[in-house]
């Protein structure tokens, strides 16, 4: 399959990865396997080019790319939903998601601009100009999972393309038909063929040639805690940016607006049958509001529809293979027999997992403590906001959270104190948008996405002093 790209020259592989429906089962693609030779041929070839593209043109060939996915968005949403069993109405926002990237990201290319710095500051200093020159950082290798197989890579291919980088991009090799389509939108809305290469296969195989390459500049990975560790472990003192999770909370305090404190958490929790980093995999509801908020949260677990991703009416449709729904699953089972209580779901069938809530949970269950990959909504009952911040800031990942309160000072209280990359009052820890940054603490990762703020960490800042 010509599914390897190397600067612009697409090769075959003599060994394919078939690509099936988790909700069908059938062969929906297949894209080459590629060697180690592959890789480090991309790499090379990737390395020696230097963008000659003009701010403007950059712009151009994003803005071009964003009509032409608009265009296309059928196209897109069919590859999404055949290759990771998403919903369709999921996969057009998907599709949405990516084309706002893409616009962003072309008015972006156009404000990078360095700054004037006067020396005269000191009663030593020289009076000299000193002037900042943005620069792209070279070569990008960005790597990227299955649950957003559009968005996560346009999420770090747009802005390393926006300041002039080159990206080699591997996406995950249980989705990565729909980057295929990506690279091959770029290209034909006029990106030179040298600033991006993709490769597909297994990551066992290809992966340390990827990121211990001493041609790459950059490494911008998102997925777990566990292989991002490793990879920090393997690169050594080139850039790095670092998604790598969470276990998502929704704080619901005793005053909240319970009703749209239901809504969002129904909608972190369950959209994308649940495979979302920043979605709702907690909520730590207070004690005296928790009855009356978990038969809420009940109720819109019970008004979605579980089926087939294609129909226009289904909510959920599947995890991205069976094996994940089984993972999630057995964490269910392992909190009920913990004490908690099965309020809804929690049934399994083939890769799809019903909506699941789960009240009076064990805080330290796994299905809580770790990050838990599936349409579940586990409460967790506290005293007050002192104790959800106390047991927040206790775990180890700190990407997004969410705070329900109409108390000004109790939410500036949690904004404050949270460790966490954002605090989202009255809304869920789901909040996006292409304009401001996203990233985490601790095991959630480091560096920052949003275009703008992914722009600065893949330029290098070169001082002239005049």
């Amino acid at each position: 399959m010509e599914s390897i790209l190397s600067c612009g020259r697409w090769s075959r592989s003599d060994r394919v990865v078939e690509v099936r429906s988790p909700y069908t089962g059938e062969v929906v693609g297949r894209v080459g396997q590629a060697t180690v030779k592959q890789v480090n041929d991309a790499i090379n070839s990737a390395k020696s080019y230097r963008c000659s593209l003009t701010a403007f043109e950059r712009s151009e060939v994003l803005s071009r790319t964003a009509d032409r996915i608009h265009a296309d968005a059928e196209v897109f949403m069919r590859s999404i939903v055949d290759e990771t069993g998403n919903a369709r109405k999921d996969a057009a926002t998907e599709v949405r998601r990516a084309v706002a990237q893409l616009r962003f990201g072309a008015e972006e290319a156009k404000r990078l601009v360095g700054e004037s710095i006067t020396t005269d500051v000191t009663d030593y200093g020289a009076r000299r100009l000193a002037v900042t020159l943005v620069e792209p950082i070279g070569l990008v290798c960005a790597i990227t999972p299955f649950n957003r197989p559009l968005n996560q890579v346009a999420t770090k291919v747009v802005p390393a393309l926006a300041v002039g980088d080159s990206v080699i991009v591997k996406p995950s090799e249980k989705a990565p038909l729909t980057a295929v389509l990506f690279v091959r939108a770029l290209l034909d809305s006029g990106l030179p063929a040298e600033m991006i290469s993709l490769v597909t296969g297994d990551p066992r195989e290809i992966g340390d040639a990827l990121v211990g390459s001493d041609l790459v500049d950059m490494v911008t990975f998102t997925g777990s805690a566990t292989v991002g560790k490793a990879i920090a472990r393997r690169i050594g003192m080139i850039r790095s940016a670092f998604e790598l999770g969470d276990s998502g909370a929704l704080v619901v305090a005793d005053d909240a607006d319970l009703a749209a404190a239901a809504a969002a958490a129904a909608a972190g929790a369950f959209s994308t049958a649940g495979q979302s980093c920043r979605g709702v995999k907690r909520v730590l509801a207070h004690e005296d509001v928790a009855d009356a908020f978990a038969d809420l949260l009940v109720a819109a677990a019970e008004r979605l529809t579980v089926g087939d991703p294609w129909d226009a009416k289904t909510d959920i449709g599947t995890l991205i293979d069976e094996q994940a729904a089984e993972r999630v699953e057995s964490r269910v089972a392992e909190a009920v027999n913990r004490g908690a209580r099965l309020r809804t779901g929690g049934y399994r069938h083939g890769a799809q997992f019903w909506p699941t809530v789960l009240d009076h949970v064990d805080r330290d269950a796994p299905l809580v403590r770790e990050e838990t990959f599936g349409p579940c909504a586990p409460i967790i009952r506290v005293s007050g906001m002192d104790e959800a911040m106390n047991y927040l800031n206790s775990g180890r990942y700190g990407l997004q959270t969410g705070v329900f309160t109409q108390r000004i000072g109790d939410a500036m209280k949690m904004a404050r104190g949270l460790q966490a990359g954002a605090v989202v009052i009255n809304g869920g820890p789901q909040f996006e948008s292409p304009n401001i940054p996203f990233g985490g603490v601790k095991d959630s990762g480091h560096g920052r996405e949003g275009v703008r703020y992914a722009m600065r960490e893949m330029s290098r800042i070169k001082t002239l002093v005049l």
